[in-house]
């Protein structure tokens, strides 16, 4: 299986002036990513946009990223959604393309059990040998898995790790505590990674990492190596940029910040749409206040 790094980047979609994804400026972004700190890449996550992506553009898309990617990083593709049949043809297709894993989201909309929860994952991670990274977000799909549903999953070889985005930390410690020994736990809130890293966590899947990659990458590895003061000091002085990528739904912030910096990644598809005057403004002062790492030149 693929090593899949501490520190990936949920990348948005690129869209041109007339709403078509731009698939020359995801090669480019994707490949900026890499270049400023991101061991890899997740295409046609939540960031991506992946409710208004049709399976066409989301198998070039693939293609194109993992084309430009190469062997510097690994590429990780959002497979999961509400119908288990679905991701198990999803995350087989993928597959095929020669991805490096997959990112399965809890089911949303239906609301299954915990069971439930477990026998859809048991049964995509059956279907593939591609290495599975579980994704809990309860504030988009409305279902926390419990900690107790990720230790069983924990148990099948090619689930290697989930991205959990409760902000619940008792629950990720429980998961750290009791899973399968080398099984991971990335953080999918910005503003928790430090923390997780603290309870024993592996790493982030990020949407910051977009515009200071190289300073994420530098406080995970300063924490790594035992530099916690410093760890702590990136943490606090990136805490208002968290924040500001956050005023309203991501994607939005981090399109319009990507944008302002340079890199056309155009705005959101409906039912998303650009930050009003008074979020916009927000974000632009606090993009001023801090060091970019991503390199926007074409």
């Amino acid at each position: 299986m693929a090593d899949i790094g501490r520190l990936l980047t949920a990348m948005v979609t690129p869209f041109d002036g007339d709403g078509q994804v731009d698939y020359d400026q995801a090669r480019h972004l994707a490949s900026a990513l890499i270049d400023s700190g991101s061991e890899g890449v997740v295409v046609a996550g939540t960031t991506g946009e992946s409710p208004t992506l049709t399976l066409k553009e989301k198998w070039r898309l693939l293609t194109e990223v993992k084309r430009a990617v190469g062997g510097r990083g690994c590429v990780i593709a959002g497979t999961g959604n509400y119908s288990t049949q679905e991701s198990l043809e999803l995350t087989q297709e993928a597959e095929r393309l020669g991805v490096d894993g997959v990112l399965l989201v809890v089911p949303y909309y239906n609301k299954p059990t915990q069971e439930g929860m477990f026998r859809h994952f048991e049964a995509i991670a059956r279907s593939t040998t591609l290495p599975c990274i579980l994704y809990n977000v309860p504030s988009r799909t409305s279902c926390n898995m419990a900690a107790d549903t990720v230790i069983r999953l924990s148990q099948i070889p090619n689930i290697v790790g989930i991205k959990e985005a409760s902000g619940d930390l008792e629950q990720s410690a429980r998961i750290i505590e009791h899973a399968r020994e080398d099984f991971r736990v990335w953080s999918g809130n910005d503003q928790d990674t430090l923390p997780l890293l603290a309870i024993g966590g592996y790493g982030v899947v990020s949407v910051l990492s977009h515009i200071v990659g190289v300073q994420l990458k530098t406080m995970i590895d300063a924490w790594l190596e035992g530099r916690t003061a410093e760890a702590a000091a990136i943490h606090r002085r990136l805490t208002p940029l968290v924040r500001a990528m956050f005023l309203v739904s991501n994607p939005i912030p981090v399109k319009f910040a990507l944008n302002e910096l340079g890199m056309r990644v155009g705005p959101p598809r409906l039912p998303l749409t650009e930050p009003d005057e008074s979020t916009a403004a927000a974000i632009r002062t606090e993009l001023s206040r801090h060091r970019i790492d991503l390199p926007v030149a074409v």
